[in-house]
């Protein structure tokens, strides 16, 4: 009996959030114009997450593609297709693993200082001041950040994507002898547009959740350090599982 509550309790809790979180999304949508009137905004935020996210994503996609690499030759060689490497890895990186890595690590990085900082606005009454200043604290506190996520995703997914074939490029051709020319030149021939269209479509979808996320767990935070520290971590646990469901319904739609 006890556990049938505790089911319909959990139920009823996440149908609660569930809707809060549908009437703040909405909330964003309305004041979206707005804050495009203030580019400087966005292009500040664009700063804050994608340029000071860089480093981790370009360290991440060179040796994710090194992995890709020397994990796709060992496959390749048993079936006399080595010459394949540079398709493989591209195809990988531009459809899969560059959007779906890259989210995760903007959720780790980017999406916690996100939740973090307006966490700390409201605990220490900053928003409340802007209400009071008759000031929309979501037109300006919260729609620049998640503008500014939608605009670095597609971009930093495409730098990891770059620096994971150039990775591949290293481990096949360089460590593994692959010849330079049958590497560029399959990749070339196989990579379509429909394959990057896919990757940026991914990459924006996943911005959207994971900016959205963040900037909601931060604004509805308990204003205590505790609740600042628990929304946080909802953070990361919630947009990975977006991330995660999201790349699902997206390639089966994309197929």
């Amino acid at each position: 009996m006890s556990l049938a509550k505790d089911f319909f309790g959990m139920l009823a809790e996440l149908i609660r959030k569930w809707g809060r979180f549908s009437w703040f999304a909405i909330r964003l949508v309305a004041v979206t114009p707005r804050a495009l009137r203030k580019p400087r905004w966005i292009i500040e935020q664009i700063h804050n997450t994608g340029a000071r996210s860089l480093v981790i994503i370009m360290l991440s996609g060179l040796f994710v593609g090194m992995v890709l690499g020397l994990q796709g030759y060992d496959l390749l060689r048993r079936f006399g297709s080595t010459e394949a490497l540079g398709t493989a890895a591209a195809l990988g990186l531009l459809r899969e693993l560059g959007p779906v890595v890259t989210a995760l690590l903007f959720a780790g990085r980017a999406g916690t200082a996100l939740t973090s900082e307006i966490g700390l606005m409201s605990a220490t009454d900053q928003l409340a001041a802007m209400e009071m200043m008759a000031v929309d604290p979501v037109r300006r506190v919260l729609a620049p950040r998640v503008l500014g996520g939608i605009v670095s995703m597609p971009l930093l997914a495409a730098i990891f994507a770059l620096l994971g074939i150039f990775g591949a490029y290293l481990v096949g051709v360089v460590m593994m002898g692959v010849n330079a020319g049958q590497f560029w030149s399959q990749m070339r021939a196989s990579v379509e547009l429909h394959d990057v269209t896919e990757g940026v479509m991914k990459s924006i979808a996943f911005g959207v959740a994971c900016s959205a996320i963040a900037v909601f767990e931060g604004y509805h935070a308990v204003p205590t350090a505790e609740g600042v520290g628990q929304a946080t971590t909802r953070t990361v646990v919630v947009s990975s599982v977006a991330v995660l469901v999201l790349d699902y319904m997206l390639t089966a739609a994309l197929l």
